[in-house]
């Protein structure tokens, strides 16, 4: 797992929550800006998300799910996957369940879809 955050910023996050996965930092680098999920929140027209699809007008950072295969002979990295937006459904569990309740996910009051997202330590 890759995020913008400092190192010490995510050790002390992953400490927090428990988890034990090894997360990198891209702080510092242009990572998260080149597979499109970081923005410069100075440049209003720099909202070109999911490579040019569509327009991320929420914020500095969007969300985006790449994967990478490093190669054992030469260790060349390849990018093999990525998605962005709805795409990441399969991932986040909770609209599995929201999506057979009479209400569902009830987000046409949310500025966008998702706001209502908190971390189990927030609520």
């Amino acid at each position: 797992v890759c995020s913008s955050a400092e190192p010490a910023k995510l050790e002390r996050y992953k400490k927090q929550l428990g988890w034990q996965f090894k997360w990198v930092s891209a702080a510092g680098s242009t990572f998260n800006k080149d597979f499109k999920v970081t923005f410069d929140a100075g440049d209003p027209t720099d909202n070109n998300y999911n490579f040019g699809t569509v327009s991320f007008t929420h914020g500095p950072e969007a969300p985006g799910l790449s994967v990478f295969y490093k190669a054992p002979d030469d260790e060349t990295i390849y990018h093999t996957y990525s998605t962005y937006a709805r795409g990441l459904e399969n991932f986040l569990h909770t609209y599995n369940f929201l999506d057979v309740v009479p209400k569902g996910r009830d987000e046409d009051a949310f500025d966008y879809p998702m706001s209502w997202i908190r971390r189990n330590f927030e609520y």
